[in-house]
């Protein structure tokens, strides 16, 4: 699957347009992170852990974007963009979408 932020792929053509796709994963904030986060507010520096938990949020909602893209059978998404929002207090979204296509090399 070729995943993109570009609105086309160089050397290649798209076929067809198969729509928008889309996958999301919302997490919680462990109590323990939040008291790491906590002490690292005060003396400074990266918060590890939140770094930690919004890759694995990305990945589970790439991941699910794949999924619904080789359902309708693409093998390219194009234009994909992310996008996160809060919840609820201690839990975020993050939403990742783009179009759905069948592309083939440039003849």
């Amino acid at each position: 699957m070729i995943i993109t932020s570009l609105e086309y792929l160089p050397g290649m053509t798209v076929q067809r347009h198969l729509g928008l796709v889309q996958g999301s994963s919302v997490r919680s904030k462990h109590a323990g992170r939040d008291i790491m986060a906590g002490l690292k507010s005060i003396f400074g520096g990266e918060l590890v852990g939140y770094t930690e938990l919004l890759h694995e949020s990305r990945e589970e909602a790439v991941e699910r974007l794949i999924q619904q893209a080789k359902s309708i059978e693409a093998n390219a998404i194009l234009n994909v963009r992310f996008s996160t929002s809060s919840i609820a207090s201690g839990a975020a979204e993050i939403f990742v979408y783009g179009a759905a296509v069948q592309v083939a090399n440039e003849s």
